[in-house]
């Protein structure tokens, strides 16, 4: 099982106390495109799925954002498997 793969599992199980880092390193992992536009937020886009995620920068990340973001991977890697 990669790294990425593994902080995906423990992000699925505890979605709390995660930083923006471990979820920018989940996403490259899976080929998602991360943009920071200097801001508050990172923005999560991948071309097989029309939105994108937005996620606050701060720290640690609420628990809701987190799951939001283990769906955006799940609906990814989704789009992958049916290609």
């Amino acid at each position: 099982m990669a790294r990425g793969d593994k902080t995906l599992a423990a992000m699925r199980t505890n979605p709390r106390d995660w930083r923006i880092a471990s979820l920018e390193a989940v996403a490259a992992a899976a080929g998602v495109n991360v943009r920071k536009s200097g801001g508050s937020h990172v923005v999560f886009e991948h071309t097989d799925l029309i939105e994108a995620l937005s996620v606050p920068a701060r720290r640690p990340i609420k628990p809701i954002y987190v799951q939001r973001f283990v769906r955006f991977i799940d609906a990814v890697r989704g789009a992958h498997e049916r290609d």
